[in-house]
């Protein structure tokens, strides 16, 4: 946000203790089929099976750190206020944001919303002819469903045509609203959508009194984007592979055998095969097959509410005010931060491609610091048991029934392990943490702290059918996975994830993607996103494990809607 930057709820800026890194192995045992069934039971009714493997985990720990000098933050919110001068944009119009160029190049990689406007203007493809392609793909109501129906909770077959059509007119009268008109969009099932069911990947109903649509996917629509349908989830988000016993879960497009990843799989599943972008939370946001759509979706999505519909979004600046103020901003080298003890648990093929891109940074002059954050083992242990009390204080003991094996286990221990002591050491934590962060940002304006996105190259369904069909429960992979991307979450702090390369393979599957994640200071959305551009061409600086040719490669499942919509209106 540059020297002048001011923000509200910003954390105290002050250096936390030096305290040797340690994160030892956790002993958690893995339970799938039978023996996760009846653990299950077990821990849901009997709290002193729940004590041991609450202790177990090494929750308690928090409760013993030195926090007494931090005041507890319950919300990481922090609100960036730009310079009045700057500040001269105060709404964000479809028509007045940056319009996306990427396309696709030949028969390389994914289509982008250049590619679809494209096609959309020169009358070649409509909207309502794309839509008619793309739903028996995913349709779940279908007889018999579609090929890609398991990513689909459900698809609003007459709202979706019926924003087809408007779609289709407008291009035809020549008034399209931008350049997001027209691009077929998949929710994920957290997020509320009028006329659709909110289950968060349950068998339950979550809907509640809600009826409208969240107000970032309603911005996607008022500028023209389709929404096909909400997609699944793994229940309730808690946990990192997707796996819904509910649902069904939908395999790695790049590799059958591995997971899709978690807690918003099924966005990423259509998003690469089927369509253009989708929208998830851990917080909201957007994911997107290349930069320039991932800018637009969250310039339009991250739009303030009214102050009548959501105070505290009000407050926020417009991505437009804030894109005119990044740009006003010198550009120059920003340092780049590790923490080389945090990275020691990383598989060796990951950890070789991050120094790879590294080495990429460093080429560009971007100098690298070494950085030391205090107690990230204990943070990610608050994070996990801050989001454990939150899902279980919105549920009731008689709803826990209802939930597959691994949750019953989770939400047990969330609602009747946790103490207000373990809860409040845990915000307590996130205060040092943030204030932590603070003094880093302060010592180092421009400073991008770089991790890989997770330290396994992926996760492989190791039970087959049968963890699919029963539910997994295994937490020290779920703990693995989480290692790096927990700090953005619990901190509030922005960041953003790239493929940059690829890992394994094996006689049924193609090498499947390994990212990389970059988190910045509170407010610096838009220094991610030209760093992230900087980072674009480490996907094909050389062939990886498994992996051939160059830039993002499409798996070879990946259906060409785009293709056999332009088919179907030749025809």
């Amino acid at each position: 946000m540059g020297e002048k930057a001011r923000f509200f709820y910003y954390p105290e800026v002050r250096q936390g203790p030096t305290v040797p890194y340690k994160n030892e192995d956790q002993v958690i045992p893995v339970f799938r089929g039978t023996p996760l069934a009846i653990g299950a039971s077990l821990i849901q009714n009997i709290g002193l099976v729940q004590n041991y493997f609450w202790r177990n985990a090494g929750f308690s720990i928090i409760r013993d750190l030195p926090l007494d000098q931090y005041s507890p933050r319950y919300d990481p919110t922090v609100i960036p206020v730009l310079d009045t001068d700057n500040n001269t944009t105060s709404t964000t119009s479809p028509a007045t944001l940056p319009v996306p160029t990427e396309k696709r190049t030949g028969n390389v990689g994914y289509y982008t919303t250049a590619d679809y406007v494209a096609l959309y203007k020169s009358g070649e493809l409509t909207p309502i002819v794309l839509v008619e392609t793309l739903l028996p793909l995913i349709r779940r109501d279908a007889s018999p469903p579609g090929k890609h129906s398991v990513a689909f909770l459900d698809s609003q077959v007459e709202r979706i045509r019926a924003a087809a059509e408007a779609s289709t007119q407008r291009y035809k009268d020549g008034c399209p609203l931008g350049p997001l008109d027209g691009i077929p969009v998949a929710i994920k099932d957290e997020v509320h959508m009028e006329g659709y069911r909110r289950t968060l990947g349950s068998k339950m109903d979550f809907t509640g009194d809600v009826r409208g649509t969240s107000w970032c996917v309603r911005k996607w629509e008022e500028a023209g984007a389709i929404v096909i349908g909400k997609t699944t989830m793994h229940e309730l988000g808690l946990d990192t592979n997707n796996n819904n016993p509910n649902y069904g879960t939908p395999r790695n497009p790049h590799n059958a055998n591995y997971y899709c990843g978690g807690s918003s799989g099924d966005p990423a599943t259509p998003g690469s095969p089927t369509v253009s972008l989708a929208s998830t939370v851990g917080v909201y946001g957007p994911m997107a097959s290349n930069l320039d759509d991932l800018a637009l979706a969250y310039r339009i999505m991250a739009t303030p509410a009214p102050a009548t519909a959501d105070p505290l979004s009000s407050t926020f600046p417009s991505p437009l005010s804030e894109l005119a103020a990044h740009l006003s901003l010198k550009r120059s080298p920003r340092p780049i931060g590790i923490i080389p003890p945090w990275l020691t648990h990383t598989h060796p093929t990951v950890l070789r491609i991050f120094n790879r891109a590294l080495a990429h940074f460093t080429s560009l002059n971007h100098p690298i610091l070494e950085l030391d954050i205090p107690y990230l083992p204990e943070g990610q242990r608050a994070h996990v048991l801050t989001i454990m009390n939150e899902i279980a204080s919105g549920l009731t003991p008689s709803q826990i029934s209802s939930l597959t094996a691994p949750n019953k286990v989770l939400v047990s221990m969330g609602m009747w392990q946790i103490t207000g002591q373990d809860f409040l050491a845990s915000q307590r934590l996130r205060n040092l943490l943030m204030a932590h962060l603070a003094f880093l940002f302060r010592e180092h304006p421009g400073l991008v702290i770089l991790t890989p996105t997770t330290p396994i190259p992926g996760w492989e369904i190791e039970g087959g059918e049968k963890d699919l069909v029963n539910g997994l429960s295994d937490g020290k992979t779920s703990v693995r996975n989480m290692e790096f991307v927990w700090l953005a979450n619990f901190t509030g702090c922005p960041a953003v994830s790239c493929p940059v390369g690829y890992c394994g393979k094996d006689g049924d599957g193609d090498a499947v993607p390994v990212g990389l994640m970059a988190m910045g200071e509170w407010g610096t959305e838009e220094d991610l996103i030209d760093f992230a551009r900087e980072g674009e061409g480490i996907l094909g600086m050389e062939e990886e494990e498994g992996a051939s040719g160059s830039g993002l490669s499409v798996p070879a499942g990946w259906e060409d809607v785009v293709r056999q919509a332009v088919e179907n209106m030749r025809s």
